[in-house]
């Protein structure tokens, strides 16, 4: 017989794992939550620490028959697919400063540059490698992690365990908000985009003048050159950019989090 003082113990457990289903599928997609490099065991004390407040805040009963049922199949699935939509929100936005930097390397003539990112260990262009950290240094300064915390707590109000089923508004939100990613990784990349397009123009009206001239050993170091100093010089423009591309997807991620 199993003592008294244990007799709550496994449905405590269960309410738990509830509590982590929505926030670690937010944390599965979401900028540096997400990363590779964080431990398992850590995404999941955070995910824990966060849901169990949350849940405190409802009135959530478990399914009579358990979680092993159709019933806890659905609501297993609600957390998750809610979970995913918050952290790929965030995440929508969070890679705009990718593009961005993919659209610089690649006019700079630095497109076969590449370097291992740590977040997800696949190549990556070394421009959008540095434009990422760049955001991620930002997304923490603004408090971007806290304010995805505080999303996800938030959530549970709207969408409580079990009727977490986002409304068909939300869900098209989420689709046109992903199409503005290019539009803003563009518009980051377009203070130096713009002026190594006209020194692309440069090189081109040179090599027909001087049609002898080595358009490669000319045209590729000035580029370079051209685009290190002009980085330089718009680098708190484009921080301003990425800063206001995460602020649209921490705004995207509470306006589904309302329902």
């Amino acid at each position: 017989m199993m003592p008294l003082g244990f007799q709550g113990v496994e449905a405590q457990l269960w309410l738990w794992m509830v509590a982590m289903i929505r926030p670690g599928a937010a944390f599965l997609v979401a900028p540096i939550f997400g990363a590779s490099f964080v431990p398992i065991q850590l995404r999941l004390i955070v995910a824990l620490a966060i849901g169990i407040p949350a849940l405190a805040g409802t009135d959530f009963v478990l399914p009579a028959d358990g979680l092993a049922t159709f019933e806890g199949f659905l609501l297993v699935a609600g957390e998750v697919l809610a979970g995913l939509a918050l952290g790929f929100a965030v995440q929508i936005g969070f890679s705009a400063a990718l593009i961005a930097g993919e659209t610089i390397g690649n006019t700079m003539g630095l497109g076969f540059a590449s370097l291992v990112d740590p977040s997800s260990g696949h190549s990556a262009p070394a421009l959008g490698q540095f434009l990422t950290i760049l955001g991620t240094f930002l997304f923490l300064a603004i408090g971007g992690h806290l304010a995805l915390a505080a999303t996800i707590v938030e959530s549970y109000r709207a969408l409580p365990p079990g009727a977490a089923w986002m409304s068909s508004e939300s869900i098209w939100g989420l689709v046109l908000f992903g199409g503005t990613l290019f539009a803003a990784g563009l518009s980051i990349a377009l203070p130096v985009g713009s002026a190594l397009v006209l020194v692309q123009i440069v090189m081109g009206v040179l090599a027909r003048s001087a049609p002898s001239l080595n358009l490669f050993a000319v045209g590729f170091p000035a580029a370079l050159l051209s685009g290190l100093v002009l980085l330089a010089m718009a680098a708190p423009v484009m921080g301003d950019g990425i800063v206001a591309v995460i602020q649209q997807g921490l705004e995207q991620a509470r306006l589904m989090a309302l329902g």
